[in-house]
C-alpha cells in the first residue's frame, strides 16, 4: 500500500472519529438539555410549591386574624350588652331604693312595718335578751311598737316576751343625693343577741337586696328575653 492509500485511510478514520465525536457530543448536548429542562421544571415546581405553601400559610394567618378580630368584637359587643343590662337593672334597684324613702316617710304605714320587722327578727333569733338598733330618727317610733311586737312574738312562739334593749348606737341616716357615697339606711331595724354572735339585719335596704337577688333571674327574663330572641 502506497502513501496515498495510507493517507486516504487516515483521513477516512479521522472523518469517522470526528463524526463519532460529533454524534457523541450531540447526544451529550441533548441529554444535558433534557436534564437541564427536567431540573428546571423541578426547580420551578419546587418554587411554585413554596409559593403555594407561603400563600396558604398567609391565608391561614389572615383567616385566624379575622376569626380573632371577630371574636374580640363579638365579646366586646356582648360585654357592652351585659353592661347595658346591668345598668338597667341597677337603675331599677336605685329607683326601688328611692321608693323605700317614701315608705319610711309615711308614719302610720312605717310604724306597722317596723313592728312587723321586729316580730320577724325575734322569731328568727329566738333569744331571751336582744339588742335592737335603728336610725336615730326612728327611735320614738320603735319605742312605740316594741312592746306590742314583743307580745306578738311571745304569742306566736309560745314563750315569754324577750328583753329588748334599744341601742344608743344608731344605723346610718337616710340616703342623701348630695353625698351618695355616704353610708345610709332607708329604715328598718337590726337585732342581735346580747353576745353579738347572732345578728338579724332586717333593714328595708337588706330586704330589698334579698328580694332583688331572688327576683333577679325573673327581672332579667322580663326585661331582656325579647332582646335575646
Amino acid at each position: 500500500m502506497n502513501d496515498t492509500d495510507v493517507s486516504k485511510q487516515i483521513q477516512q478514520m479521522v472523518r469517522f472519529i470526528r463524526q463519532e465525536a460529533e454524534e457523541k457530543a450531540n447526544e451529550i448536548s441533548v441529554s444535558a438539555e433534557e436534564e437541564f429542562q427536567i431540573e428546571k421544571l423541578q426547580l420551578v415546581e419546587a418554587e411554585k410549591k413554596k409559593v403555594r405553601q407561603e400563600y396558604e400559610r398567609k391565608t391561614k394567618q389572615v383567616e385566624v386574624r379575622k376569626k380573632i378580630e371577630y371574636s374580640m368584637q363579638l365579646n366586646a359587643s356582648r360585654i357592652k350588652v351585659l353592661q347595658a343590662q346591668d345598668d338597667v337593672v341597677s337603675g331599677m334597684k336605685d329607683s326601688a331604693r328611692k321608693a323605700l324613702l317614701k315608705i319610711s316617710g309615711e308614719k302610720n304605714n312605717y310604724k306597722k312595718i317596723l313592728r312587723g320587722l321586729i316580730v320577724q327578727s325575734l322569731l328568727r333569733l329566738k333569744e331571751p335578751s336582744l339588742l335592737l338598733r335603728c336610725r336615730e330618727m326612728d327611735v320614738s317610733l320603735v319605742k312605740s311598737v316594741v312592746e306590742d311586737a314583743k307580745k306578738e312574738y311571745a304569742e306566736k312562739a309560745k314563750v315569754r316576751a324577750p328583753n329588748v334593749t334599744i341601742d344608743n348606737v344608731y344605723l346610718p341616716p337616710p340616703p342623701n343625693d348630695a353625698d351618695p357615697h355616704r353610708a345610709s339606711c332607708s329604715g328598718g331595724v337590726v337585732l342581735a343577741s346580747d353576745d353579738g354572735k347572732i345578728v338579724c339585719e332586717n333593714t328595708l335596704d337588706a330586704r330589698l337586696d334579698v328580694v332583688f337577688r331572688q327576683k333577679l333571674p325573673e327581672i332579667r327574663k322580663q326585661l331582656f328575653s325579647k332582646m335575646a330572641a
